[in-house]
């Protein structure tokens, strides 16, 4: 937590952080761009901030790409946000945002709804990818054990897994006692202790009545291109550096939701493993 408040300190490190949350994945060179400082001096600041675990980093071809990391700021949230205030601090929050808004009239509203609508119609094909890495004080046969055993995934997620794990072999996603299964719903990567991947589960009616999801919401989220998640793991001394990666449809309302689900799932998990029991 300390390296956390170092790197937040330095208004660069904090502009770097404001433009990976504009658009998360750029590279070097793009985050470059429209800094005047020079490659190697922003190549410092982003080692700090990923030193401090704020940016997480994804190799793709010879590029590699950053990501904004949601965990530090996560456990300072934890630590002094109890879930009481948390919705009062959210309220207060949007009170600022909104009083702090400049306004806007009726033209300039269609104008900005017209082109936004164009833009995502055109980005439909384009994948959106959230990536979240944590540091858990286990094993990776540990982790492993958590991430693939039904008896564990359901203590942390509420969710559990029929499966073999094999590549290919599809996947049963049982959840608030509705069970989900597709032939698009499979295992894609099954490594033990390293990597694991699979699609995310299908949207049915039966799922969605069991979760409280109305018809309109889930009939939006069953037209969106299928997503995918893949578990990396590293060992990192006595713990487990865990990096989860979840590409959607970039067009599509799942990436909002899961962006928002995910650090409170990990949370619980680096909770279990730590302590033996999950969050509430």
């Amino acid at each position: 937590m300390d390296s956390a408040f170092r790197a937040l300190a330095d208004p660069v490190r904090r502009q770097l952080l404001d433009r990976l949350r504009d658009r998360n994945g750029q590279t070097l060179r793009e985050l470059c761009a429209g800094l005047d400082m020079a490659r190697q001096s922003v190549s410092k600041h982003l080692a700090v901030l990923e030193d401090a675990q704020l940016v997480t980093t994804v190799r793709q071809g010879r590029e590699k790409l950053h990501y904004l990391n949601a965990a530090p700021i996560n456990a300072i949230a934890e630590r002094w946000i109890s879930r009481f205030d948390r919705g009062r601090v959210n309220a207060l929050a949007d009170l600022k945002r909104a009083l702090e808004q400049p306004p806007m009239n009726n033209t300039e509203n269609t104008d900005s709804t017209d082109s936004t609508d164009s833009t995502d119609s055109t980005d439909s094909t384009d994948s959106k990818t959230f990536v979240y890495t944590t540091y858990i004080r286990t094993t990776p046969e540990r982790l492993w054990q958590a991430l693939t055993d039904p008896a564990f995934t359901h203590r942390y997620w509420g969710v559990s897994f029929g499966t073999d794990w094999a590549p290919g072999s599809p996947m049963t996603w049982t959840e608030t006692g509705a069970t989900t299964e597709d032939p698009e719903q499979v295992v894609l990567v099954h490594e033990p202790h390293r990597r694991l991947a699979y699609t995310w589960h299908t949207f049915s009616p039966q799922w969605a009545q069991a979760n409280g999801i109305d018809e309109e919401l889930r009939a939006r989220l069953a037209s969106e291109r299928r997503s995918r998640v893949t578990f990396d793991l590293e060992p990192h001394g006595d713990q487990v550096k865990l990096t989860v990666t979840h590409e959607f449809d970039a067009a599509g309302t799942l990436h909002s939701m899961c962006s928002q689900g995910w650090p409170a799932i990990l949370s619980s998990l680096k909770t279990l493993l730590e302590t033996g029991e999950p969050l509430d």
